[in-house]
Protein backbone atom coordinates (compact mmCIF):
# COMPACT_ATOMS: atom_id res chain seq x y z
CA UNK A 1 0.00 0.00 0.00
CA UNK A 2 2.54 2.64 1.16
CA UNK A 3 6.20 2.55 0.19
CA UNK A 4 8.69 5.27 1.11
CA UNK A 5 12.24 4.81 -0.14
CA UNK A 6 15.35 6.83 0.75
CA UNK A 7 13.51 10.07 1.54
CA UNK A 8 15.73 13.08 2.10
CA UNK A 9 14.47 16.51 3.16
CA UNK A 10 16.49 19.52 4.29
CA UNK A 11 15.41 22.88 5.65
CA UNK A 12 18.53 25.00 5.31
CA UNK A 13 21.08 23.45 7.63
CA UNK A 14 18.49 21.16 9.26
CA UNK A 15 18.38 17.58 7.96
CA UNK A 16 14.75 16.58 8.62
CA UNK A 17 14.93 13.27 6.73
CA UNK A 18 18.12 11.43 5.92
CA UNK A 19 17.37 8.25 3.98
CA UNK A 20 13.98 7.52 5.54
CA UNK A 21 12.51 4.14 4.54
CA UNK A 22 9.11 2.75 5.55
CA UNK A 23 6.55 0.37 4.05
CA UNK A 24 3.02 -0.22 5.33
CA UNK A 25 0.77 -3.02 4.09
CA UNK A 26 -3.00 -2.90 3.69
CA UNK A 27 -4.61 -3.70 7.05
CA UNK A 28 -1.43 -2.91 8.99
CA UNK A 29 -1.10 -0.31 11.75
CA UNK A 30 2.43 1.03 12.02
CA UNK A 31 3.28 2.99 15.13
CA UNK A 32 5.86 5.57 14.08
CA UNK A 33 7.69 6.62 17.23
CA UNK A 34 10.68 8.75 18.05
CA UNK A 35 11.63 11.85 19.98
CA UNK A 36 10.93 15.36 18.70
CA UNK A 37 12.97 16.11 15.59
CA UNK A 38 13.13 12.47 14.49
CA UNK A 39 11.36 13.26 11.19
CA UNK A 40 7.90 11.84 11.86
CA UNK A 41 5.86 14.90 10.91
CA UNK A 42 8.02 15.67 7.86
CA UNK A 43 7.41 12.14 6.64
CA UNK A 44 3.63 12.53 7.08
CA UNK A 45 3.70 15.85 5.19
CA UNK A 46 5.55 14.27 2.25
CA UNK A 47 3.13 11.34 2.02
CA UNK A 48 0.25 13.85 2.25
CA UNK A 49 1.72 15.73 -0.75
CA UNK A 50 2.01 18.90 1.33
CA UNK A 51 5.75 19.10 0.71
CA UNK A 52 8.15 17.37 -1.66
CA UNK A 53 11.29 15.47 -0.69
CA UNK A 54 14.65 16.62 -1.94
CA UNK A 55 15.25 13.05 -3.09
CA UNK A 56 13.75 9.59 -2.73
CA UNK A 57 10.19 8.69 -3.57
CA UNK A 58 6.83 7.63 -2.15
CA UNK A 59 4.18 5.44 -3.75
CA UNK A 60 0.64 4.70 -2.57
CA UNK A 61 -0.81 1.66 -4.31
CA UNK A 62 2.01 2.07 -6.83
CA UNK A 63 1.22 5.71 -7.58
CA UNK A 64 2.81 8.97 -6.38
CA UNK A 65 0.96 11.00 -3.73
CA UNK A 66 -0.06 13.57 -6.36
CA UNK A 67 -2.14 10.91 -8.11
CA UNK A 68 -3.94 9.50 -5.06
CA UNK A 69 -6.61 12.12 -4.35
CA UNK A 70 -9.34 10.59 -2.19
CA UNK A 71 -7.20 7.61 -1.20
CA UNK A 72 -5.49 9.27 1.77
CA UNK A 73 -6.90 10.62 5.03
CA UNK A 74 -4.75 12.93 7.15
CA UNK A 75 -5.16 14.14 10.73
CA UNK A 76 -2.23 16.54 11.33
CA UNK A 77 -0.49 16.99 14.65
CA UNK A 78 -1.84 20.50 15.18
CA UNK A 79 -5.55 21.24 15.15
CA UNK A 80 -6.53 22.57 11.70
CA UNK A 81 -10.27 23.26 11.76
CA UNK A 82 -12.41 26.17 10.56
CA UNK A 83 -13.65 27.84 13.77
CA UNK A 84 -16.79 29.41 12.27
CA UNK A 85 -18.44 26.26 10.89
CA UNK A 86 -19.96 23.26 12.63
CA UNK A 87 -18.64 19.73 12.97
CA UNK A 88 -21.28 18.50 10.54
CA UNK A 89 -20.27 21.14 8.00
CA UNK A 90 -16.64 20.03 8.31
CA UNK A 91 -17.59 16.45 7.52
CA UNK A 92 -19.78 17.52 4.61
CA UNK A 93 -16.94 19.65 3.21
CA UNK A 94 -14.23 17.01 3.51
CA UNK A 95 -16.55 14.26 2.28
CA UNK A 96 -17.50 16.23 -0.82
CA UNK A 97 -13.87 17.09 -1.53
CA UNK A 98 -13.17 13.34 -1.54
CA UNK A 99 -16.06 12.68 -3.93
CA UNK A 100 -18.87 11.58 -1.60
CA UNK A 101 -22.39 12.72 -2.47
CA UNK A 102 -25.85 12.61 -0.91
CA UNK A 103 -26.74 9.22 0.56
CA UNK A 104 -23.13 7.98 0.70
CA UNK A 105 -22.00 11.16 2.43
CA UNK A 106 -24.84 11.08 4.95
CA UNK A 107 -24.20 7.43 5.71
CA UNK A 108 -20.49 8.13 6.30
CA UNK A 109 -21.31 11.01 8.64
CA UNK A 110 -23.85 8.93 10.55
CA UNK A 111 -21.28 6.18 11.04
CA UNK A 112 -18.68 8.58 12.42
CA UNK A 113 -21.15 10.30 14.73
CA UNK A 114 -21.55 6.94 16.48
CA UNK A 115 -17.95 5.72 16.21
CA UNK A 116 -16.30 8.92 17.45
CA UNK A 117 -19.14 9.94 19.78
CA UNK A 118 -19.86 13.23 18.03
CA UNK A 119 -23.59 13.39 18.63
CA UNK A 120 -23.50 15.88 21.50
CA UNK A 121 -21.65 18.51 19.46
CA UNK A 122 -22.19 17.62 15.78
CA UNK A 123 -24.02 20.93 15.11
CA UNK A 124 -21.77 23.18 17.18
CA UNK A 125 -19.10 25.50 15.78
CA UNK A 126 -15.65 24.07 16.34
CA UNK A 127 -14.42 27.28 18.00
CA UNK A 128 -16.52 26.38 21.05
CA UNK A 129 -15.40 22.77 21.39
CA UNK A 130 -13.10 21.29 24.00
CA UNK A 131 -9.66 20.05 22.98
CA UNK A 132 -10.81 16.43 22.96
CA UNK A 133 -13.87 17.28 20.86
CA UNK A 134 -11.68 19.11 18.37
CA UNK A 135 -9.35 16.09 18.18
CA UNK A 136 -12.29 13.82 17.39
CA UNK A 137 -13.59 16.26 14.78
CA UNK A 138 -10.20 16.48 13.08
CA UNK A 139 -9.91 12.69 13.00
CA UNK A 140 -13.42 12.47 11.55
CA UNK A 141 -12.42 14.70 8.62
CA UNK A 142 -9.64 12.22 7.82
CA UNK A 143 -11.94 9.21 8.15
CA UNK A 144 -15.15 10.36 6.50
CA UNK A 145 -14.33 9.10 2.98
CA UNK A 146 -12.96 5.74 4.20
CA UNK A 147 -9.47 6.19 2.71
CA UNK A 148 -7.19 3.28 1.99
CA UNK A 149 -4.32 5.04 3.79
CA UNK A 150 -4.68 6.86 7.11
CA UNK A 151 -1.98 9.22 8.39
CA UNK A 152 -2.68 10.09 12.03
CA UNK A 153 -0.04 12.38 13.51
CA UNK A 154 -0.35 12.47 17.32
CA UNK A 155 -4.16 12.12 17.07
CA UNK A 156 -4.68 11.87 20.84
CA UNK A 157 -2.18 14.51 21.98
CA UNK A 158 -3.67 16.20 25.02
CA UNK A 159 -6.94 14.30 24.57
CA UNK A 160 -9.29 13.11 27.30
CA UNK A 161 -9.96 9.43 28.01
CA UNK A 162 -13.20 9.34 25.98
CA UNK A 163 -11.43 10.75 22.92
CA UNK A 164 -8.55 8.32 23.28
CA UNK A 165 -10.85 5.29 23.58
CA UNK A 166 -13.01 6.35 20.64
CA UNK A 167 -9.97 7.04 18.46
CA UNK A 168 -8.29 3.71 19.12
CA UNK A 169 -11.52 1.80 18.50
CA UNK A 170 -12.01 3.48 15.12
CA UNK A 171 -8.38 2.98 14.08
CA UNK A 172 -8.61 -0.75 14.86
CA UNK A 173 -11.89 -0.99 12.97
CA UNK A 174 -10.56 0.72 9.85
CA UNK A 175 -7.40 -1.39 9.81
CA UNK A 176 -9.62 -4.46 10.16
CA UNK A 177 -11.44 -3.32 7.04
CA UNK A 178 -8.14 -3.14 5.12
CA UNK A 179 -6.85 0.41 5.59
CA UNK A 180 -3.11 0.95 6.00
CA UNK A 181 -2.46 3.17 9.03
CA UNK A 182 0.55 5.26 10.04
CA UNK A 183 0.03 6.31 13.64
CA UNK A 184 2.59 8.61 15.25
CA UNK A 185 2.45 8.96 19.01
CA UNK A 186 4.45 9.69 22.14
CA UNK A 187 1.92 7.73 24.21
CA UNK A 188 3.49 4.31 23.83
CA UNK A 189 0.81 2.11 25.50
CA UNK A 190 -1.53 3.00 22.63
CA UNK A 191 0.59 0.94 20.26
CA UNK A 192 0.19 -2.16 22.40
CA UNK A 193 -3.57 -1.69 22.45
CA UNK A 194 -3.61 -1.20 18.67
CA UNK A 195 -1.43 -4.32 18.17
CA UNK A 196 0.70 -2.14 15.93
CA UNK A 197 4.02 -2.99 14.40
CA UNK A 198 6.57 -0.36 15.29
CA UNK A 199 9.02 1.82 13.38
CA UNK A 200 11.49 3.79 15.49
CA UNK A 201 12.74 7.02 13.90
CA UNK A 202 15.88 8.87 14.91
CA UNK A 203 17.71 11.70 13.15
CA UNK A 204 15.56 11.48 10.04
CA UNK A 205 15.65 7.76 9.41
CA UNK A 206 14.05 4.55 10.64
CA UNK A 207 16.58 2.72 12.80
CA UNK A 208 14.43 -0.20 14.01
CA UNK A 209 11.34 -1.95 12.65
CA UNK A 210 9.29 -4.89 13.94
CA UNK A 211 6.75 -6.01 16.49
CA UNK A 212 7.00 -4.87 20.10
CA UNK A 213 8.11 -8.37 21.12
CA UNK A 214 10.85 -8.45 18.47
CA UNK A 215 12.19 -5.01 19.33
CA UNK A 216 12.40 -5.47 23.11
CA UNK A 217 13.70 -9.05 22.96
CA UNK A 218 16.89 -9.19 25.03
CA UNK A 219 16.34 -5.84 26.73
CA UNK A 220 16.39 -5.91 30.54
CA UNK A 221 13.32 -5.47 32.68
CA UNK A 222 13.28 -5.02 36.42
CA UNK A 223 12.10 -6.92 39.49
CA UNK A 224 11.60 -5.09 42.78
CA UNK A 225 10.78 -6.63 46.16
CA UNK A 226 9.79 -4.59 49.20
CA UNK A 227 10.43 -6.47 52.45
CA UNK A 228 8.44 -5.89 55.62
CA UNK A 229 11.55 -4.56 57.36
CA UNK A 230 11.60 -1.68 54.86
CA UNK A 231 14.42 -3.06 52.75
CA UNK A 232 14.03 -2.83 48.95
CA UNK A 233 15.68 -5.28 46.55
CA UNK A 234 15.89 -4.33 42.86
CA UNK A 235 17.40 -6.47 40.08
CA UNK A 236 17.71 -5.65 36.37
CA UNK A 237 17.08 -8.80 34.32
CA UNK A 238 16.24 -10.10 30.87
CA UNK A 239 14.10 -12.85 32.43
CA UNK A 240 11.86 -11.16 35.05
CA UNK A 241 9.81 -14.29 35.80
CA UNK A 242 12.82 -16.50 36.57
CA UNK A 243 14.50 -13.71 38.52
CA UNK A 244 11.38 -13.18 40.64
CA UNK A 245 11.22 -16.88 41.55
CA UNK A 246 14.89 -16.82 42.54
CA UNK A 247 14.51 -13.66 44.63
CA UNK A 248 11.43 -15.02 46.42
CA UNK A 249 13.36 -18.14 47.35
CA UNK A 250 16.30 -16.17 48.76
CA UNK A 251 14.40 -13.44 50.61
CA UNK A 252 15.31 -13.45 54.32
CA UNK A 253 12.26 -11.47 55.47
CA UNK A 254 8.54 -11.56 54.65
CA UNK A 255 7.67 -9.70 51.45
CA UNK A 256 5.17 -6.84 51.53
CA UNK A 257 5.15 -5.89 47.83
CA UNK A 258 6.34 -7.18 44.45
CA UNK A 259 6.79 -5.13 41.26
CA UNK A 260 7.77 -6.71 37.93
CA UNK A 261 8.49 -4.34 35.04
CA UNK A 262 8.96 -5.79 31.58
CA UNK A 263 11.16 -3.89 29.08
CA UNK A 264 9.41 -0.89 27.57
CA UNK A 265 9.80 1.18 24.43
CA UNK A 266 11.60 3.77 26.55
CA UNK A 267 14.21 1.09 27.22
CA UNK A 268 14.33 0.47 23.48
CA UNK A 269 14.91 4.17 22.81
CA UNK A 270 17.83 4.20 25.18
CA UNK A 271 19.42 1.06 23.73
CA UNK A 272 19.03 2.30 20.16
CA UNK A 273 20.42 5.72 21.04
CA UNK A 274 23.53 4.08 22.45
CA UNK A 275 24.00 1.77 19.45
CA UNK A 276 23.27 4.57 16.95
CA UNK A 277 25.89 6.83 18.55
CA UNK A 278 28.59 4.18 18.69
Amino acid sequence: MLEAIDLVKRYGSVQALDGFNLSVAAGEIVGLVGHNGAGKTTFVEIVSHLIRPDSGHVTIDGRPPSATSGRVGVAPQHIALYPSITVREHLELFGKLAGLRRAALQSAIDDLVVALRLNDFIDRHTAGLSGGQQRRTQAATALVHRPGLLLLDEPTAGADLETREAMLDVVKQRAGEGAAVVYTTHYLPELTELQATIAVARNGRVIARGTYEELVDGLPGEVRLLLDNGEELTVSTTDPAATLIDMLGRAEHPISAVDVRNPSLDDLYRSLAVSDAS
